[in-house]
């Protein structure tokens, strides 16, 4: 008995309505790209592991896909490696490949790569898919894409005032309620110094970025365990439970980190983004969230995540500055700032509140029925004629009965029926029934190429 096929855990097969539902997302923030200014991009799947490895923190490089090398992978291995079966090692030997864990360290790499091919400030976007071997859970998957814009060559904070902006405007369009939550990684940064524990920073950022998947306990568990002492936590803990209004917030934080140059600067930069985002006007909510730390290891500046109200799911967006990352790749000084748009927990938060269009699930726009040869050699005639004109029409291939073909119209949710009978044969004209009232009307196709239009 043949084996029921499958497909990995963490993966999607997508259906064409489905399809149809994640093309108006990616059209729409492809849409906002364009709008705001951005180039596209695409780089390989594959990436050379040296690239990807160590960018992400150590929970990230765990995470990573690795690919065998090809052909004979074990040929670097001794038996001495193989039996004392230090993963690590074993991995650098067999591997030199792996798949993108997200679009940013690529776009990195692509930059210090092509720097004499791209005119600085640069503002590029990419829609490509990433991976993770990460536990599949609700809103979590092995392989998602990810939408990003970012911009690379200016220290400008208008960067992140802009940024902010293409996030509302996409999720105004899409029709979803937001909170974009914002931090700075200076304020982490300068939290770290206060309390005495300044070269913990990563301990510090990695733990308290669980706080809304495990709570405030369990993240001061976590710090204990990496190391830090009962009084740096304690002093800590307000921070993560911090309340009232953006300025509030800050005006909190200004007098715990007044002794920290960089806590300060922080400070400064976190102002100058929400107030400067306020000044322009935005329909959704922002906050300043100064336990939002999110676990990536190259963020130096401003921090991003959003959120959706009405669904309870991870962040649906997130980014921020990461002026160091490209000096890893031998170009140090080139400030960069970014956002990725998840756009697999955007489908679902979109499908969960069933906010896409009523047309969305329509294959073509006009459907020919066909009753025999005759009837089918005109109707492609004019089926060819919609189409030169830009309207998405098909003929029905068989000549089957009318009430299977109606049925198909309607289970593709096809808006119109166009009916080419003996009648409509000897007068060049073509019965058009609307799906949606059951109007009928004869036209010629120059009318409904009008009409459609």
């Amino acid at each position: 008995m043949a084996q029921k096929p499958s497909i990995p855990k963490g993966t999607r097969d997508f259906s064409p309505i489905e399809m149809a539902r994640r093309n108006y997302i990616f059209d729409t923030i492809k849409r906002s790209f364009h709008l705001f200014g951005y180039k596209q991009i695409e780089t390989p799947a594959i990436e050379n592991l040296s690239t990807l490895m160590g960018k992400y923190g150590e929970e990230g490089d765990k995470l990573l896909f690795k690919i065998l090398n090809s052909g004979d992978f074990l040929k670097s291995v001794s038996e001495e490696d193989w039996r004392d079966k230090n993963l690590p090692k074993l991995t650098n030997k067999m591997c030199e490949k792996g798949l993108r864990y997200d679009l940013t360290v690529p776009f990195a790499r692509f930059v210090v790569q092509h720097r004499n091919d791209l005119q600085m400030p640069f503002k590029r976007f990419q829609i490509q898919p990433v991976w993770r071997a990460d536990r599949p859970q609700k809103g979590r998957y092995r392989e998602f894409y990810q939408c990003d814009a970012d911009i690379v060559g200016s220290d400008s904070l208008n960067n992140e005032i802009e940024l902010l902006s293409l996030i509302d405007s996409v999720f105004s369009e899409l029709g979803i309620n937001i909170c974009i939550k914002v931090n700075n990684r200076k304020i982490l940064s300068g939290i770290a110094e206060t309390i005495g524990e300044a070269d913990k920073i990563v301990d510090i950022t990695t733990a308290i970025d669980k706080i809304d998947k495990i709570g405030i306990e369990n993240v001061n568990a976590e710090l204990k365990e990496r190391g830090l002492s009962d009084g740096a936590i304690e002093a800590l803990r307000p921070v993560l439970t911090m309340s009232g209004s953006n300025e509030d917030r800050m005006a909190v934080i200004s007098v715990m980190l007044r002794d920290s140059e960089i806590g300060c600067k922080g400070v400064e930069e976190l102002r100058t983004v929400i107030n400067g985002f306020d000044s322009l006007g935005h329909k959704c909510e922002v906050e300043a969230d100064i336990s939002l730390a999110r676990g990536l290891n190259y963020y130096t500046g401003t921090i991003i995540e959003v959120k959706a109200k009405d669904v309870e799911i991870g962040s649906i967006t997130g980014g921020g500055r990461y002026d160091n990352l490209t000096g890893v790749f031998g170009m140090p000084g080139l400030s960069g700032v970014g956002i990725s748009f998840g756009a697999d927990r955007i489908y679902d938060v979109m499908n969960q509140l069933d906010l896409y269009p009523a047309e969305i699930g329509a294959s073509v726009k006009v459907l020919f029925v066909n009753f025999g040869e005759r009837e089918a050699a005109k109707c492609m005639g004019y089926v060819k004629t919609l189409r030169e004109g830009g309207i998405s029409a098909m003929l029905y291939p068989d000549s089957a009965k009318l009430k299977r073909q109606m049925a198909f119209a309607d289970s593709e949710k096809v808006p119109f029926v166009a009916i080419v009978g003996e009648s409509e044969l000897a007068d060049n004209t073509i019965n058009l029934k609307n799906m949606i009232d059951g109007s009928q009307q004869k036209l010629s196709i120059e009318d409904i190429v009008s009409l459609m239009k």
